[in-house]
């Protein structure tokens, strides 16, 4: 009986745990209007730049629970959760989530969470703690979340970019929800290569240097605008691929592992599906053995390198395959741009 190898995938963002989805942020790519202008005349720089990205989340994240009997745990919730209100009450802070818990105490408190996409409500009852004299709900949660990934392009016109071609989402793979974001400069120090069943990683540190603003996280990748002046164009503009045009073969990506600019690397594309509005439309393998020496193959902090095909941007990679580093799959640009 043959042994069945099961294929895992997982999301290139930063080294942290970091995927999304649709924001309730108004924003529209000022160049592309869905429905109305031809993208293939579209002309944008393909990026391959490590970006950090900074955000105040709207609501609470779940980081984990303090043991399986906590209040939390008896609750029902658990690591993922988005916390968006506690007795009706919107809460965006964690000082605003332990204000609302001491005043209550033990009271049972009505908690509304965002789990797999979903509006719950659980009842926590919080316990005194004499030791901190003040009440516990025996969860670990964060107000603000960031990371290391690469940007897909930057619209020449207006400076929007996009970026990571997946969202930055919590444990439970719903989209996080911000309140603002920040773009921040980073540099690329190290990295640790993947392997069979272990993915490798770009380490990196942010600079204290503000280059931007996220004004969206989708599902489909981070959107944002960039400063006047913070950057340079790393390549020449391209015109935009139609998935209707991607086809199996050679092409070639754009990212940065070491001496602060970006590097091409040869890749191969195949199984396309050109019906595929995800982040999962095409494989890629890497067939540079410079990148393979140096990374392994696909590692996290690549999510959002460009894609580029008989001199036109096609896509983005967005995960890598546990399983085998050198494989991984690609967004259409035609789904990141759908999405902005």
């Amino acid at each position: 009986m043959k042994k069945i190898i099961q294929i895992i995938s997982i999301c290139l963002v930063f080294s942290f745990v970091f995927s999304i989805a649709a924001l309730a942020t108004d924003y529209k790519y000022n160049t592309v209007e869905k429905g109305s202008q031809d993208i293939s005349e579209l002309e944008l720089y393909p990026g391959g730049m490590a970006f950090g990205v900074k955000m105040m989340t709207k609501g609470l994240t779940v980081v984990k629970l303090a043991s399986k009997s906590s209040p939390a745990a008896r609750a029902g919730l658990t690591a993922g959760d988005i916390i968006i209100k506690v007795n009706g009450n919107e809460i965006n802070s964690i000082e605003d989530f332990s204000k609302i818990v001491n005043k209550y105490g033990s009271k049972p408190l009505t908690v509304t969470v965002i789990r797999n996409k979903k509006e719950l409500n659980f009842k926590l009852q919080a316990e005194y703690s004499k030791e901190d004299d003040s009440y516990k709900t025996g969860i670990w949660i964060k107000d603000s979340t960031a990371g290391i990934g690469t940007v897909t392009f930057i619209n020449p016109e207006t400076s929007e970019f996009a970026g990571l071609g997946h969202g930055v989402c919590s444990a439970n793979g719903d989209i996080i929800p911000f309140t603002k974001g920040a773009v921040l400069d980073v540099s690329i120090n190290g990295v640790v290569k993947g392997k069979c069943g272990a993915a490798g990683e770009l380490k990196g540190e942010f600079n204290t240097k503000k280059i931007g603003t996220l004004t969206k996280n989708s599902a489909q990748g981070v959107f944002g605008v960039l400063a006047e002046g913070t950057y340079e164009p790393p390549q020449e503009k391209v015109k935009v691929c139609l998935k209707e045009d991607v086809c199996e073969g050679e092409a070639y990506i754009w990212c940065t592992l070491d001496g602060g600019k970006p590097q091409k690397y040869s890749v191969s594309i195949f199984d396309i599906d050109k019906s595929n509005t995800t982040t999962k439309s095409f494989k890629i393998k890497i067939t540079d053995k410079r990148l393979i020496d140096k990374t392994g193959g696909i590692v996290q902090g690549m999510s959002g390198s460009p894609i580029i095909q008989n001199g036109k941007l096609v896509g983005a990679v967005t995960h890598v395959l546990i399983n085998d580093p050198t494989q991984g799959y690609g967004i259409f640009i035609e789904n990141m741009l759908s999405a902005s």
